[in-house]
């Protein structure tokens, strides 16, 4: 009998083949981290006393994480994200700084994600603004309602929900005389034995966030906001206006043809009176010129802006524009609006915004006749097209209409003879032809 040879070998006798294999690979990645590490960029000027806290956020009264440091001050982390198109990580290498730190593990590692945060400052009277800004149930939202209390009263309605670290950061003796310091800017005060008791005065308060907008919008403001929110809205549409008549020889029409340009072959109508053109939906930037032929004479139509804004109504609008970006930021929905309604009282803000408003005034009304001109050229070029269109129907309608006639008066025997299969045959014409 023929011996075969196995496919496999044979186990070792008295061999586990249970036993599972053991990677012999040189490297053992290590297990995921549930909390992966993230970069933060801190201030120098922070000291070691400085620690990562949750507090509410000004905004929504949510824990939020921020940066308080005892001598420097708060800061908040700005994150700025890497795009997602583009994935990216780091690598982080940790230097002993000290012998003691060599005995420590500290290993190299890579973040899943290339986020940055990035400590920038924030004044800390927006945290507790608030507190200063609530009211009695019974009372209104006016000055003459409220009462003066102490800044532990105050601190007290910021800690109640027990989700943040306010009260603990609370027990620094130099953080609280950093509060108090901040709510004395905005408050009128008064010494009741040993302690300062406190009470908003909305005038200060928007005396110290114009301070914040004016010097946040003294240069410029950030390239989007500034193209967005300034230039956009100062932005006047651009109009086309009949410049001097200048005077052309004629010609016979046999010899030189007259060409009119696009605009008064469109429309008769935006010949004899200007036209506008909202700068939105036009591509030109600068001043331009075009030449209209009308009944023989050259109109030059020049093409610029009907309304620029002065410098002084350009900083209004940076200043207003810095104003809500603060108060959309920094303070409850509730107080913004408030606020923003008192940016408009010169007695209260001290600003007078009336040229801003008289400009913005005339600038809506230009922009509605640049809507009404560009929908009636819009009408009147559809109006040609749809006068075009039924003209060419019309002609076709008439013309299967005398078809349609010519075949009913034909005779029966024209009929039969359309029939008669003459493929072959002769044209009567070559019959004709010289021999």
């Amino acid at each position: 009998m023929a011996r075969t040879r196995s496919a496999k070998a044979a186990p070792a006798a008295g061999g586990d083949q249970s036993e599972p294999v053991v990677s012999k690979s040189r490297y053992a990645l290590p297990v995921d981290s549930k909390e992966p590490s993230r970069v933060f960029i801190l201030p120098t000027k922070a000291t070691s006393a400085a620690r990562i806290v949750l507090l509410p956020n000004p905004r929504y009264s949510k824990p939020t994480r921020y940066l308080l440091c005892p001598e420097s001050g708060l800061y908040e982390f700005t994150q700025i994200a890497a795009p997602k198109t583009t994935p990216r990580s780091w690598l982080i290498e940790r230097k002993h700084a000290t012998p003691a730190a060599e005995e420590a593990e500290l290993p190299t590692q890579i973040t899943n994600g290339a986020d940055l945060f990035v400590a920038t400052p924030v004044d800390p009277l927006f945290l507790v603004l608030p507190a200063l800004l609530a009211t009695p149930a019974a009372s209104k939202s006016n000055d003459a309602k409220r009462l003066f209390l102490t800044s532990e009263d105050h601190f007290d309605s910021i800690s109640d929900s027990g989700s943040t670290h306010f009260s603990e950061v609370l027990r620094c003796e130099k953080t609280r005389a950093l509060f108090e310091a901040r709510m004395g800017v905005i408050c009128d005060t008064v010494e009741a034995g040993d302690e300062k008791m406190f009470r908003i005065n909305e005038k200060k308060l928007m005396g110290e966030i114009l301070s914040k907008a004016r010097a946040l919008s003294s240069t410029s403001l950030p390239p989007s906001m500034e193209d967005r929110f300034v230039k956009k809205v100062l932005e006047a549409p651009l109009s086309v206006q009949k410049s001097d008549v200048v005077k052309t020889e004629t010609k016979p029409a046999d010899t030189v043809p007259v060409i009119e340009s696009a605009e008064s072959q469109s429309s008769a109508s935006t010949v004899d009176s200007a036209t506008t053109v909202d700068s939105t939906n036009s591509s030109a930037s600068t001043a331009s010129t075009a030449a209209t032929s009308v009944n023989g004479e050259m109109v030059e139509d020049s093409v610029s802006s009907s309304m620029k804004a002065s410098d002084d109504v350009v900083a209004l609008q940076r200043l207003k524009v810095a104003f809500g970006f603060i108060c959309s930021s920094y303070v409850s929905p509730n107080a913004a609006t408030r606020l923003e309604g008192l940016l408009r009282e010169q007695a209260m803000s001290g600003v007078d915004f009336t040229p801003l408003e008289t400009y913005l005034a005339e600038l809506a009304k230009l922009r509605a006749e640049a809507a009404s001109a560009r929908s009636m050229a819009d009408y009147s070029r559809k109006r040609h097209l749809d006068d075009e269109q039924e003209e060419a129907r019309a002609e076709k309608k008439r013309k299967m209409e005398e078809e349609k006639k010519r075949k009913a008066n034909e005779s029966r025997g024209v009929k039969e003879l359309k029939k008669v299969n003459t493929s072959g045959m002769k044209k009567l014409s070559e019959f004709f032809k010289k021999k």
